[in-house]
């Protein structure tokens, strides 16, 4: 073992000692005969239960119980310690109070907490929970002025259920009822539960609501338990309407008008009896809608698209949320309101209002934005946009937007050349599908059309300029919450290169340098960057997501397919490695095919802290008019929101070492294949403080051989060549924006000699030279996944 590891393990060893008498010191600022609460255990005592179920039993006890004790990490209790130390502040705010109240964290004492509440929480749980009769007592244990409260339950056999019924009636509501008794929550033989009851309750509603019941309520719903059917912890529930249920609960109602207020504002509009606009002279019928708006804001069949209920339907749940759905995913409204009226009481009818507030048509954003990234590129942008979000009075959304920025690098191993941006793009989005053909929208989503027009000038000083012109034309929609299409029918990119000067064009051939004397050998890989392209073709993505459910685990999925000059390069039996490459306007077209995978995880250990991964896997395959896939169109790591270890576009290809460039200016490195793989354990400290330690793994590979780049092939030791970065990172989450620091160190080199990739023999972090070639420090706006 080196000097320096084992000053490193020193130094670990003592910040480790140093926290935990810091843990322990906690105790020295109590008073006398005050004890420190450091939690609870539940101990179930009971000889007919299995290990497994006590161990359930258990624990869902601990979640109720309080006060919860003071928040620890890996067993020691910082926040406490800052409010022990932190002096008491004078006034009820500044850094003092902030340091105190909002970092720091009160000690919860033995005192605070009320056992005998705890023990009636703990019998009324158990026997919500079908253990009747159950008991309860506890006992503390205090030693060095900590104590935790050990409380015991008895709870005796659980009670299942014998027998359900559902008492019949010749109502109605009744005979509704009867007909969803099958698929009843409630079964024989499962064990007695609160919450199981309490949800075939909302089922019997749900039920109801989708058959015009709109005035049923599950309180209307009573389940009653008889425990005395038989002696063996059985027990039968009869599931009944309760007496006191209203007479409009128990009525069917349908459809009669529907009427919608499309610039509705509640200031300004009369209210009607019922809290709804009365109907005025500017009302307009299309179809089956009412429509109220005198100033032809909107055309009347963007309502007809997005409302479901018809005059005449029963009430259903589904229609009235689909309706207000569409509504709110049409983005053009800022509040959405619906409210039935009842307009025949004899014969079950009410009015459908639809109270509609719409957002500011139109919007002008001026953006401005500093930047730095891990290239030691420092720069500034510029955004001009316009938003109009009904742009032909169809909830239409149009976007203008013009920007410029620059970036100038400053320092870094190699000098480079700075970078101007300048563009503009056009954007309309149109809330329906506009084909030739007929497509299902019965969604609660909307599904879009859009088109855009893009045009981006790119000028690396000395270098080049490059012309970068796009096209789309596509669509967008939504299955559910969870599920996402896109596919985009045209998407076309032309990239024109000009000004291509001496100094790049040089470096591309081959040079004498004079100061050196050598001869500089040619790097063709850079021609590719300063290539004219003409891309066109198909792209769809799919994405699934569930990560906005309240759950353990959830995931996150996009896969990818790129299809350019497919049918053109099939038709035209172009064939690039035999010579035969085809042109269109001069320019030979991108014939090649995609794809491209993104899955994360994300699971919650508790509620402050969560495991995120990430593994991406992407392949561009060149064929027929194409041997080498377009450059923009290649696949990228390193920076930070990938391998943070690395500089953005420097790693890889493969093995090839990026250090033997002869260019006097850094290439980014890429290539067709790409696998990433990334860690990260993330735990909020307070509030908006968040910290997190992550790994990162990954590389790009060429299918192909190339003579400029050894090393760079895929090949059967692609695990060999798989670069390995670890970190610490700080994140400020203000909800609206998170500002992230990383802070990376490469473990595994793959352009270091093989057998000798692992860096941590070399790690000396004392070395000032070290630190600044190996540390590399990451700020980005976001997460990185």
């Amino acid at each position: 073992m080196n000097y320096s590891l084992k000053k490193y393990i020193k130094i670990v060893c003592a910040i480790s000692f140093a926290l935990a008498i810091s843990a322990c010191s906690n105790t020295k600022f109590l008073e006398k005969g005050q004890f420190l609460y450091t939690g609870a255990k539940i101990e179930v005592k009971s000889d007919s239960l299995g290990k497994k179920e006590k161990g359930n039993l258990s624990d869902a006890l601990t979640e109720q119980l309080r006060p919860k004790p003071n928040s620890s990490f890996l067993g020691l209790r910082p926040r406490l310690y800052i409010y022990n130390i932190a002096k008491e502040p004078t006034k009820d705010k500044g850094f003092k109070y902030w340091l105190k109240y909002k970092i720091g964290e009160k000690p919860v004492l033995l005192s605070s907490v009320d056992q005998e509440f705890n023990k009636k929480i703990i019998v009324n749980f158990s026997e919500n929970k079908g253990y009747f009769n159950a008991q309860a007592s506890s006992d503390t244990i205090s030693k060095n002025k900590k104590a935790k409260v050990i409380y015991t339950l008895k709870p005796g056999s659980r009670y299942v259920i014998n027998k359900v019924t559902f008492p019949a009636d010749s109502s109605l509501v009744n005979k509704e009822i009867q007909k969803t008794k099958s698929e009843s929550f409630l079964k024989v033989g499962n064990p007695f539960d609160l919450d199981v009851i309490k949800a075939e309750r909302v089922r019997i509603d749900n039920n109801l609501k989708e058959k015009g019941f709109y005035y049923f309520s599950p309180d209307a719903i009573i389940v009653q338990a008889d425990s005395t059917v038989t002696n063996k912890q059985k027990v039968e529930l009869f599931v009944k309407l309760k007496s006191t249920t209203p007479k409009l609960a128990k009525e069917q109602f349908t459809i009669d008008k529907t009427i919608v207020f499309p610039d509705y504002n509640l200031q300004d509009v009369k209210k009607g009896k019922y809290g709804v606009p009365m109907l005025t002279d500017s009302i307009e019928l299309y179809k089956d809608l009412y429509i109220v708006d005198p100033e032809k804001k909107f055309k009347p069949r963007v309502f007809d698209r997005a409302l479901y209920f018809n005059k005449g339907d029963l009430y259903n749940r589904t229609d009235h949320n689909l309706s207000l759905n569409r509504l709110i995913s049409l983005g053009v409204f800022k509040f959405v309101k619906n409210e039935f009226v009842i307009s025949d009481s004899l014969n079950h009818k009410f009015d459908a209002y639809y109270l509609l507030t719409p957002n500011k048509f139109q919007s002008l954003r001026l953006e401005t934005l500093g930047k730095t990234n891990s290239a030691n590129y420092t720069g500034a942008e510029l955004n001009l946009n316009y938003t109009h979000h009904n742009f032909l009075r169809g909830a239409e959304q149009f976007k203008g937007s013009v920007f410029g920025g620059f970036d100038v690098q400053f320092g870094g191993p190699k000098d480079a050349n700075n970078i101007i941006r300048l563009g503009t793009k056009a954007e309309l989005s149109i809330p329906r599908i506009v084909a030739p053909f007929t497509f299902n929208t019965s969604g609660a989503y909307v599904p879009r059309t859009n088109f855009s027009l893009a045009y981006e000038f790119l000028n690396r000083t000395q270098l080049y300029t490059l012309n970068n012109f796009t096209a789309t034309a596509g669509y967008l929609w939504k299955e559910n919450e969870r599920k996402e299409h896109e596919l985009n029918v045209v998407n076309i990119t032309y990239v024109s290169p000009q000004n291509v000067t001496d100094k790049y064009q040089q470096q591309i051939d081959g040079y004498f340098d004079p100061v050196t004397k050598q001869n500089i050998p040619a790097n063709p890989s850079l021609q590719r960057v300063i290539d004219k392209q003409l891309i066109f073709g198909p792209t769809y993505s799919y994405t699934f997501t569930n990560t906005m459910l309240q759950k353990k685990n959830t995931v996150y999925f996009k896969g990818s397919a790129d299809l350019a000059g497919n049918v053109t390069g099939l038709l035209s039996g172009a064939d690039a490695k035999a010579g035969n490459r085809k042109i269109i306007g001069g320019i030979p077209f991108s014939q090649y095919v995609k794809v491209e995978g993104d899955f994360r995880d994300y699971f919650k250990i508790n509620t402050k802290t969560t495991i995120a991964s990430r593994l991406i896997v992407g392949l561009g395959l060149p064929y027929g008019n194409s041997v080498q896939m377009p450059y923009s169109k290649q696949f990228f790591v390193g920076g930070s929101n990938s391998i943070r270890a690395f500089r953005a576009r420097t790693l890889g290809p493969g093995s090839y070492d990026p250090r033997s460039q002869p260019a006097s200016f850094f290439f980014d490195e890429s290539g067709d294949i790409k696998l990433e793989f990334n860690t990260e354990y993330r735990a909020n400290i307070y509030k908006f403080l968040n910290v997190a330690a992550f790994v990162d793994a990954g590389n790009v590979w060429l299918l192909n051989k190339d003579s400029t780049k050894p090393g760079g092939q895929f090949t059967k030791d692609f695990l060999s060549e798989v670069a390995v970065g670890a970190g610490l990172g700080l994140r400020l989450d203000f909800n609206i924006l998170v500002l992230r620091l990383d802070l990376a160190t490469p473990l595994r080199i793959p352009y270091y000699e093989k057998g000798d990739r692992w860096t941590f023999d070399k790690m000396d972090f004392g070395d000032k030279q070290y630190r600044k070639d190996n540390l590399i420090l990451n700020i980005a706006i976001g997460y990185p996944f």
